[in-house]
C-alpha cells in the first residue's frame, strides 16, 4: 500500500510539471523560480537519455550592464528591444537570450518533435514533449518567453498595477473623502501644506519595478530551465529546407553556413508567433519613431503627450496606465471601441476611462505623421505630429505627442522560414493554414500553434493549450480537437472586460441572433450596482454580467463580464461551459458572499426564477 502511494504521489508531481504552462499562467512564481534555480526537478526515466547527451549548450558569456557594456552589447540589446541595460535587464537577458551560445553540438541524429519558437507554445510544446519521454528540441531566434514574458502580458501587468495605485491614492488625498482616511505630511511647514497633498509618479521607478519582476520570472522560460527540463535548446532562426529538415541559422550565419546544425524530425511544430501590425499606408509613419508594445517598455521618462492609434486591447489597457501616470492620452478610433466585442461592455469602459482624462476621437482616419524632433539620446523622447481627419470635426487636425503607440493588431511571424520547402501553406498575414488537429493542411508531420495560425485567438493561454494538443495528436496518435476548446478572454483594463463564447451582437437586451449563426439565445444579466460587495467597495457601478444560453435551455454559450476581477471571474462560466454545466447549476453553486463572483450566481437564479413552480 506504501509502495501504491508513493507511485500516485510521483505521478500526480509529474503531471504537475507536465500540464504547467509558461509565465504568463505560472502559480505560483515563486515555487516555479525555485525549482529552476535549483535545477532539482525530476525526470522520467525515459527523460534521462537527454541529459547525459547534451553538450554544455548552457555555457555563454554574460552580458554586461551600462556603462561597463560593450558597443556591441548595446546594439544587440537595442535590436532585441530591451533596453537599458541595467541589473534587471542584463539578468533578463541572461536567462532567454544568451549572448554567445554553444548550440548542442553534434545534434541528434534524428528528433521526434523539433519546435521553431521560444514563446509560450513554443516552450509548452517542446517541453512537455520531453517530460513525456520524446526527443525533442527548442529553436529560439530572439528571446526565449516571447512576447508575453518581455513585452507583453508580463511588463503590461506590472504597469497596470502601478496604474490601479496611483488611481486608488488620488481617491484618499482628495479632502474630505468618504473613506475617512487622510495622508499627513510629516516634513510640512503649514496646515496649508496637508491641504494641498497631491499624488506624485516617479515613472524611472515604475520602469524598474517592471524590469524587476520581469527579471524575476524570466528564469522560468530560460535555457536553463529548458536543459532542466530534457529539452535541448538551439539558439538561432530555424529555416525548413526540406518536408523533414530544418537549419539552425546561427547568429551571424547565413542560411546554408556550414557551420549551421541541420536537424531531422519526425514532427515539428511551428511556434513563431506574430508582430505588431504597421500600416504602410500613411505617409510618414514608418518613417517616424513610432512606438509599438515591443519598444513602449524601454521607455524611460513618461511622455507627456501619446496618441494610441487603436482601440482593441492593448491601446485602451495602455491608455488608462499612461494616463494615470499623468500623460495626456487621446486614443485614435476608426469605428467603436473592441469592435467585435460587447458593444454595451465597450461603452461601460470608455466612459470610466473618460472619467479619468483619456480622450477619444471617432471615425479617425490617419493621413499623415510628421518627426518634428529626433530623440537626442537613448533616455530622450521624440516629437511627432499626427494629422488627421475624423467625425468629430469638419476639418483635419493635428495632435503632437512624445509617444505614439501603434496599436492595431498583429501578423503572423511567417516570413522567412522556408515553409515553401517544407510543403506548408499559409497566408502572408494570417499565418499558417492547419485543420482542426492544429496540424497544416499540406504536411501532416507539421504542426503550428499560437499567433502564427490563422484564424484563431491570438491569447498566450491559446498558444499553451495548443501546445497540449499538438503533442498529443503529433506524438501519442491523439484526436484533440481546437474546435472543443473553451477559450477566455481578457482584458485588464479597470474595470476588466472578459468574454467566452458568444456575445451580444445587438441592441435587443432579451434575444440576440449570434453572428456564427441564426440560432437565437436567451440573455441573462446582472448589474454589479446591486452586487454587495460593488457598494461596499464603492466599484463597479457600471460593470455588468451576461450570460447567453441557447433559446429555451440552460445551455451556455457565451458570457460577458465587465467587472473588476472579471478575468478571475470568467473562469467559473468557462468551466460550466467545458464541462456542460447549465445555467442552472451555475446558479445553484453556493458562491461566498459577499463576492463580486455572486453577479454570475445572480444570472443563474434569473434561469432558475423564470421556471419556478408558484402556488395559485
Amino acid at each position: 500500500m506504501t509502495m501504491v502511494i508513493r507511485l500516485l504521489y510521483l505521478s500526480l508531481l509529474a503531471n504537475f510539471f507536465l500540464l504547467r504552462p509558461t509565465t504568463c499562467f505560472v502559480s505560483p512564481v515563486t515555487s516555479c523560480t525555485a525549482a529552476t534555480t535549483s535545477g532539482s526537478s525530476p525526470l522520467l526515466p525515459s527523460q534521462r537519455w537527454q541529459i547525459t547527451n547534451m553538450s554544455s549548450s548552457s555555457s555563454s558569456s554574460q552580458w554586461n550592464e551600462s556603462p561597463t557594456s560593450t558597443s556591441e552589447e548595446q546594439t544587440l540589446a537595442k535590436s532585441l528591444s530591451i533596453w537599458p541595460l541595467d541589473t534587471y535587464n542584463v539578468n533578463l537577458l541572461n536567462e532567454v537570450r544568451h549572448k554567445q551560445y554553444t548550440n548542442p553540438n553534434p545534434p541528434l541524429p534524428i528528433y521526434d518533435l523539433v519546435v521553431i519558437g521560444a514563446g509560450a507554445g513554443g516552450l509548452v510544446s517542446s517541453r512537455q514533449a520531453a517530460r513525456r519521454g520524446a526527443k525533442s528540441c527548442m529553436i529560439s531566434a530572439e528571446l526565449a518567453g516571447g512576447d508575453c514574458l518581455n513585452a507583453g502580458c508580463v511588463p503590461s501587468k506590472a504597469l497596470l498595477r502601478c496604474a490601479k495605485l496611483v488611481r486608488e491614492a488620488k481617491k484618499i488625498v482628495v479632502q474630505d473623502n468618504e473613506y475617512g482616511i487622510s495622508v499627513t505630511n510629516s516634513g510640512k511647514t503649514s496646515d496649508d501644506d496637508a491641504n494641498q497633498m497631491n499624488v506624485s509618479v516617479d515613472f524611472p521607478k515604475i520602469m524598474e519595478r517592471m524590469r524587476k519582476l520581469r527579471a524575476h520570472i524570466a528564469p522560468v522560460d530560460g535555457h536553463a530551465r529548458g536543459d532542466s527540463l530534457g529539452t535541448q535548446t538551439f539558439q538561432g532562426r530555424g529555416v525548413f529546407t526540406s518536408p523533414s529538415t530544418i537549419e539552425v541559422v546561427e547568429h551571424g550565419q547565413q542560411l546554408g553556413a556550414e557551420s549551421n546544425p541541420i536537424l531531422h524530425f519526425r514532427k515539428a511544430v511551428i511556434a513563431t508567433g506574430g508582430r505588431p501590425f504597421v500600416p504602410d499606408n500613411i505617409p510618414g509613419l514608418k518613417e517616424a519613431p513610432y512606438t509599438t508594445n515591443l519598444s513602449l517598455f524601454n521607455l524611460q521618462q513618461l511622455p507627456k503627450r501619446m496618441v494610441v492609434l487603436g482601440a482593441g486591447v492593448v491601446a485602451l489597457e495602455m491608455a488608462q496606465a499612461f494616463a494615470s501616470f499623468g500623460s495626456e492620452v487621446t486614443v485614435l478610433q476608426r469605428s467603436r471601441l473592441l469592435s467585435r466585442g460587447d458593444e454595451e461592455a465597450a461603452e461601460a469602459i470608455k466612459q470610466t476611462l473618460e472619467k479619468e482624462g483619456v480622450k477619444f476621437l471617432s471615425g479617425v482616419s490617419v493621413n499623415e505623421v510628421t518627426t518634428i524632433k529626433e530623440a537626442t539620446n537613448n533616455d530622450d523622447l521624440p516629437l511627432m505630429s499626427v494629422s488627421l481627419s475624423c467625425a468629430e470635426h469638419t476639418e483635419p487636425i493635428s495632435l503632437d505627442c512624445e509617444c505614439l503607440l501603434l496599436a492595431l493588431g498583429r501578423t503572423a511571424n511567417v516570413d522567412s522560414l522556408g515553409l515553401e520547402s517544407a510543403g506548408v501553406d499559409f497566408h502572408p498575414s494570417k499565418g499558417i493554414l492547419v485543420n482542426d488537429f492544429s496540424q497544416s493542411v499540406s504536411n501532416p508531420d507539421v504542426y503550428a500553434v499560437g499567433d502564427c495560425v490563422s484564424d484563431v485567438f491570438r491569447l498566450t493561454h491559446m498558444s499553451g493549450e495548443m501546445a497540449k494538443v499538438v503533442v498529443q495528436n503529433a506524438l501519442f496518435k491523439g484526436q484533440w480537437r481546437l474546435s472543443s476548446l473553451v477559450v477566455p478572454a481578457v482584458m485588464y483594463t479597470d474595470p476588466e472586460y472578459a468574454t467566452v463564447g458568444r456575445i451580444h451582437v445587438d441592441e435587443n437586451d432579451n434575444v440576440v441572433s449570434p453572428i456564427e449563426n441564426n440560432e437565437e439565445v436567451d440573455v441573462y444579466k446582472a448589474e454589479l450596482q446591486h452586487n454587495d460587495r460593488a457598494i461596499l467597495d464603492s466599484s463597479d457601478k457600471t460593470s455588468f454580467v451576461k450570460i447567453l444560453c441557447k433559446k429555451g435551455t440552460g445551455t451556455i454559450v457565451g458570457c460577458t463580464i465587465v467587472s473588476s476581477r472579471a478575468g478571475e471571474m470568467i473562469n467559473e462560466v468557462s468551466l460550466a461551459m467545458k464541462h456542460d454545466i447549465s445555467l442552472e447549476g451555475v446558479g445553484r453553486n453556493i458562491h461566498s458572499y459577499p463576492t463580486l463572483g455572486e453577479a454570475v450566481m445572480g444570472c443563474g437564479i434569473q434561469f432558475i426564477n423564470s421556471r419556478w413552480e408558484t402556488m395559485n
